[in-house]
């Protein structure tokens, strides 16, 4: 038996991390069960081993994981063996990974804040990059470490080669609280002698202008700045300092994240700029806020080459043939001064012609206009260009060139966080496969350092949408580093009060809607569930821990909030008001087909809305007992899980009379179901009139962003699998198939994305709705993982035929197989070595089994 996909702090051979007792952890493969480990650990330096400085011993156990005990210092090169041995004590092949810590604080920071603007440009998106650079010598190469962030974006060259293969960095945070350095080995790029490095600066999040209310850009500040300290053999070479230079006149004359790119290749050298340098200012910006990043980072994936098509009104437009967040290079031999421009859009209009239209504000001005278009001015002879500092949403581009155009080679380049993808699903239905696969480009679409909303309008990182999604994009890719990430930010966000904003990081400034939106329910639950999510399916405690704090604060307040309620009581006494949430802001369940979401925000506003912000705080005071029960604070699991029984024992008095819910809403049935607000026999009421209600709308759904993904999961599981197919199989909206059928390449924001009549609408890359997958993965397939076990509990029906997913899960891989065959049903299923397994078959039967492949007819 040897370990496999073996992870620290749940990356491949990370460089740059600054956990003190990371998390070790591996799959096994071969065997049946590993009784034991051992985990030698030993300096690595020049790709040499070093001196063993810690070791486990045998460790008699079957966990897959183990916390690093031994010492590690500040830029520590550590090379760790795993020896695993199986059911019969024979010990396997040894297997390794590589990490290195940075561990950089303020001490060890000796480089200064440079910003290379001598003059305040404050207007967003009529400001050019920054070029900097430095020449230095080096006496005796060796290896060699970039630490480096930046206010705004950076691309760093070093002898004229690109220092790594991330892009956008140093991503999105909170940046007063959070400002992620990278550390890159450029041993490669160091030449003895004279050397030089340019690294050029984009406004990025930092001033730039993406968010929903966000016109004039600088959120965090009005400059770029830019710190780095390069290392050889642990000893500066060079520093930002003084002694840089800088100029603004470059080939990117305008930039901004989704404004785009004004470039005029003919200024410098074409990429760099080789002028009208000046010295830098030096800033005392600090260095109390820097962090390792401890997160995969966005690179460029899948590359596309499109289809020139001409619109009916004339445009000649490129059709890529996938909705991707990204964005376009072109290679192009021209003359001088000719000029190319690209504007990126999702969509064709009802005419046939490209538009903008959909992505932007309700009243768009030229301030908060999404352009989302490239400008390129040529020199003369070969131009090769991609940006540096955008990002677009798009499947369509719109070409505007005095250049014949089938002389220039245009690439569409997918870009999004480094994350493997760990599941596949595929079944009879090949409209089913295609949502499948347009809920996978949808989260890559929206996996940009923290998970977002959309890549064209808001970028946003909104708390409703990861808590609807985050089951469901633990089986599509391996997004832990992610979420928590993004967690770090949430945190960063959180009120004095306990409330959790609409969005994190931030991304619009202060003002009446912001204050408006903390605290929402279903929303501000995000704290609560996305870490229990992560921590039940990666069996790793550690996301609780570091949230405990914040989801403790979230609960306390809807406990506050809860004691203000509005209710007048009929009664003196009346013990289960205090335990009802019917003020605040809440938005609902956003986006329900043929229900004006103006109008439900106005009455949640005027008259308070109960029943959502109640079951989430039933549903968050229980998940805060189960994240303190694993965390070790047993009192304090029992007072909230006293609570939580206390607020659904309210929330049925009030919704619930004589065992029925009274309403006409899908979502008023899911949500009490999923949420576990109900009892056994209410649930099994409330999910037949469910199914009623569904059936009588000619089996299509009502619901919206909050109970979507649940829909099909409490149709299931409460003994009406046929109606949650029929659902799923539905191909006139609102239904998941007729985007499909409308051509869809990802997952619409609303239903009618695209109406009959062809008319778009709202963003066409949201990943919300996607959350069927979930259904797909989980019920259909039937696996779930619960703290390291592993349950197959398929939902097979004959209208799909058969159903296949596998899932590279944090246990190893799973496969569950279902098909019809001679009047009967045949299962496949696979279990991973070193795990056990309850399959629960339709017909009741139950078997426990161990590592192996398992047939079932």
């Amino acid at each position: 038996m040897k370990a496999i996909n073996i992870k620290v702090e749940h990356l491949k051979s990370p460089i740059g991390i600054d956990i003190k007792k990371p998390y070790i952890s591996w799959n096994c493969d071969d065997g049946i069960q590993q009784t034991a480990y051992i985990i030698n650990a030993y300096n690595y330096c020049n790709d040499k081993k070093g001196d063993l400085f810690y070791s486990t011993n045998k460790c008699h156990t079957s966990d897959m994981f183990a916390y690093f005990q031994g010492p590690l210092h500040s830029r520590q090169r550590v090379l760790i063996e795993i020896t695993l041995f199986d059911e019969n004590d024979v010990q396997g092949e040894t297997q390794s990974t590589v990490f290195e810590t940075a561990f950089l604080d303020k001490n060890q920071w000796v480089a200064k804040w440079i910003n290379p603007e001598i003059e305040n440009l404050t207007k967003v998106n009529s400001r050019p990059a920054s070029y900097l650079k430095k020449t230095f010598n080096v006496e005796k190469t060796g290896t060699s470490r970039l630490y480096i962030t930046a206010h705004g974006l950076y691309t760093a060259f070093i002898n004229n080669q690109r220092v790594g293969d991330y892009v956008l960095t140093p991503g999105t945070s909170e940046y007063s609280v959070n400002l992620e350095y990278q550390t890159y080995d450029v041993t490669e790029l160091i030449n003895e002698g004279k050397n030089e490095i340019v690294v050029i600066l984009g406004d990025g999040w930092y001033r730039g202008k993406s968010g929903m209310n966000n016109p004039n850009g600088n959120l965090f500040g009005d400059d770029i700045s830019l710190l780095a300290q390069l290392e050889i053999n642990g000893t500066s070479v060079l520093i930002t300092d003084e002694n840089w230079q800088a100029s603004q006149y470059g080939p990117i004359l305008k930039n901004g994240l989704d404004f785009g790119e004004v470039v005029d290749s003919t200024i410098g050298d074409g990429f760099f700029a080789i002028e009208k340098f000046h010295q830098v200012k030096i800033e005392n910006f600090g260095y109390q806020n820097l962090k390792c990043s401890n997160n995969v980072y966005i690179k460029e994936k899948e590359k596309f080459e499109g289809t020139v098509i001409k619109t009916p009104n004339g445009d000649t437009v490129i059709d890529f043939g996938q909705n991707i967040a990204g964005y376009v290079s072109f290679s192009v031999k021209a003359k001088q001064g000719q000029k190319i421009k690209l504007v990126h859009g999702e969509g064709l209009d009802e005419n046939g012609n490209f538009t903008i239209d959909n992505f932007q504000h309700e009243a768009p001005t030229p301030e908060n206009m999404i352009y989302q278009q490239v400008e390129y001015i040529c020199k003369e002879g070969q131009n090769e260009y991609k940006p540096q500092f955008c990002i677009f949403g798009f499947q369509y581009v719109k070409v505007e060139t005095d250049i014949n155009i089938d002389d220039i080679k245009f690439t569409a380049q997918a870009v999004y966080s480094d994350m493997d993808e760990t599941g596949s699903f595929v079944c009879g239905n090949e409209d089913v496969n295609k949502l499948v696969k347009n809920s996978l480009w949808s989260m890559k679409g929206n996996f940009a350092d923290i998970p977002t909303d959309c890549p064209t309008r808001e970028r946003q990182g909104w708390t409703g949408d990861a808590a609807a999604f985050v089951n469901t994009g633990m089986y599509l890719m391996d997004c832990y580093p992610v979420f928590r990430k993004w967690l770090n930010e949430v945190r960063a966000n959180q009120l004095e009060d306990g409330k959790i904003p609409g969005v994190a990081p931030n991304s619009e400034p202060d003002g009446f809607f912001k204050k408006l939106s903390n605290g929402s329910a279903g929303w501000a639950d995000a704290i609560t569930i996305v870490p229990n999510a992560l921590c039940r399916v990666y069996n790793c405690t550690d996301i609780v821990k570091e949230n405990y704090g914040a989801m403790k604060k979230w609960v306390d307040f809807c406990e506050k909030r809860a004691h203000k309620s509005r209710i007048k009581s009929k009664f003196k006494i009346d013990k289960n008001k205090k335990y009802i949430v019917d003020t605040g802001f809440h938005w609902g369940e956003w986006l329900e087909p043929d229900v004006n979401s103006k109008d439900a925000l106005k009455q949640t506003l005027m008259k308070g809305s109960p029943e959502v912000p109640t079951a989430y705080f039933a549903y968050s005071a229980y998940l805060l007992s189960v994240a303190a029960k694993k965390t070790g604070k047993d009192s304090e699991s029992k007072y909230y899980l006293n609570l939580s029984e206390k607020i659904k024992e309210a929330y049925r008095a009030y919704f619930v009379k004589n065992g029925k819910i009274n309403s006409d809403r899908q979502a008023s049935y899911v949500r009490p179901v999923a949420l576990d607000i109900l009892n056994q026999s209410e649930k099994q009421t409330a999910s037949d009139n469910l199914n009623e209600l569904v059936k009588n709308n000619n089996y299509h759904l009502n619901t919206g962003f909050l109970s979507t993904p649940f829909l099909c999961s409490v149709l299931s599981s409460y003994g009406h699998t046929d109606t949650a197919y029929k659902l799923l199989l539905q191909d006139t909206a609102p239904s998941w198939l007729y985007e499909v059928k409308k051509g869809a390449t990802t997952i619409w924001e609303t239903w009618n994305g695209i109406d009959e009549n062809h008319k778009v609408s709202a963003s066409l890359n949201h990943y919300s709705y996607g959350a069927i997958a979930g259904w797909l993965f989980g019920d259909v397939a039937g696996i779930k993982l619960n703290y390291g076990k592993i349950t197959i509990a398929p939902h097979p029906d004959k209208s799909i035929g058969f159903a296949s997913a596998t899932y590279n899960s944090p246990l190893g891989k799973i496969s569950s197989k279902w098909e019809y065959k001679n009047n009967g049903i045949i299962y496949s299923i696979e279990i991973p070595a070193n795990c056990t397994a309850e399959i629960i078959l339709p017909n009741g039967e139950k078997h426990n089994v161990t590592a192996g492949k398992y047939t079932f007819s």
